[in-house]
């Protein structure tokens, strides 16, 4: 006999969460969302105006502007982090509300935010 429900994969779980967590986190044009995309070999960070259901900025591990780091990829996640930041304060954003997509708050995820922090943007 089959089970009713099937496990879900961890991507899956991931999607629901994050679905969860958005109902609660939302950008504007004056506090954008800060959002996370990690994959295995990247790192993704953008701004997003949920009112509007745009994109305001991203900055990805392979943007020019990031240099190779020591450390790997908690390091490139933290460059990732500092070169969003200033380009958010070169747009004139300062504040922003952090969305971490479902993922824990840990390694280069946790990285992106300290480095958007030393950036000088406010979450």
């Amino acid at each position: 006999m089959r089970a009713v429900h099937r496990p879900k994969k961890r991507q899956d779980r991931r999607r629901r969460r994050h679905l969860r967590v958005r109902l609660s986190v939302s950008g504007s044009a004056e506090r954008p969302r800060l959002v996370v995309f990690r994959s295995l070999k990247h790192i993704y960070a953008q701004l997003v105006n949920d009112q509007l259901g745009t994109a305001l900025l991203g900055v990805t591990d392979t943007s020019e502007g990031i240099a190779k780091a020591e450390g790997g990829k908690v390091a490139m996640a933290k460059a990732v982090g500092q070169l969003l930041a200033s380009r958010a304060k070169a747009a004139g954003i300062t504040k922003v509300v952090f969305d971490r997509a479902g993922y824990q708050y840990h390694g280069r995820v946790k990285a992106v935010a300290e480095g958007a922090r030393e950036g000088g943007l406010e979450f």
